[in-house]
């Protein structure tokens, strides 16, 4: 059985009492939050809940606001897609944020605020990640100065998103060419098999064994990428549809 949402084993227990009590709305709260923040981004914890209580708390008090604790945020919902977490946090932004000067073309304009830009820039690499576009991932993540200073706070943001995609990966394949999930993982050489034996448990076929198409890595099944054929059988007695039949015979009133 999955953990609940508002579960994080790491949470600490000044952080529960407040979200299990009335403080969560208490503005006072604010500054606790935002060093939680912090520290989930050093010590790469997560806790989406508090996150989110955080943001709720700005919309009540926009005076408070410190966008680069909400770039934080953002950055560290990307690192456990394809949860909904990311989008989750973009619904408690407010408006003029969502929707800046730019809102008719996918690049930022020259009058959109600075926060602005940031959530358009991350909201590409989250639609990216959506596509299972993981090549397009990293070159869009090396193609600006900003995206390095946006995911700077998050320690190890690139072998955290390594690994979220190397899960997913591991969820819908059976094997994938070992050049197609270099790209995908942006690692090569000696990086990348240390990275798919120690980290994935995964095993690497020779381009020999493939009459030199290349070599092949091979992902051990488990319950999400193993095929298994269905069987739809039907209980329905027909019996159980005599009422139906028996109606479109009788005469309208």
């Amino acid at each position: 059985m999955g953990q609940s949402f508002d579960h994080a084993q790491e949470r600490p227990q000044n952080i529960d009492d407040i979200l299990n009590g009335l403080d969560r709305y208490n503005p006072e709260t604010t500054g606790i939050f935002q060093d939680y923040i912090t520290q989930q981004c050093e010590d790469r914890t997560y806790d989406c809940y508090a996150n989110l209580a955080l943001l709720k708390l700005y919309q009540f008090n926009p005076h408070l606001t410190r966008e680069e604790t909400i770039t934080n945020i953002l950055v560290k919902a990307l690192t456990v897609f394809p949860t909904p977490d990311f989008s989750l946090c973009l619904h408690l932004l407010p408006p003029h944020i969502l929707h800046p000067a730019s809102t008719a073309s996918s690049l930022p304009a020259a009058g959109d605020a600075p926060l602005s830009e940031a959530v358009q820039k991350l909201t590409t690499l989250n639609t990216l990640l959506s596509e299972a576009n993981y090549k397009g991932f990293w070159n869009t993540l090396d193609s600006d100065d900003l995206y390095a200073d946006l995911t700077a706070d998050v320690s190890g943001f690139e072998e955290l998103m390594r690994v979220r995609i190397a899960v997913t990966v591991g969820q819908s394949c059976r094997e994938v060419e070992r050049t197609v999930l270099e790209s995908w993982l942006q690692l090569k050489g000696s990086e990348f098999e240390r990275f798919i034996s120690d980290i994935c448990g995964w095993g690497l076929e020779s381009t020999s064994t493939r009459g030199g198409r290349g070599g092949m890595v091979i992902i051990p099944v488990n319950k999400e990428n193993e095929a298994k054929g269905t069987v739809v059988r039907e209980t329905v007695q027909f019996d159980q549809f005599a009422r139906v039949v028996k109606r479109a015979y009788e005469q309208p009133a």
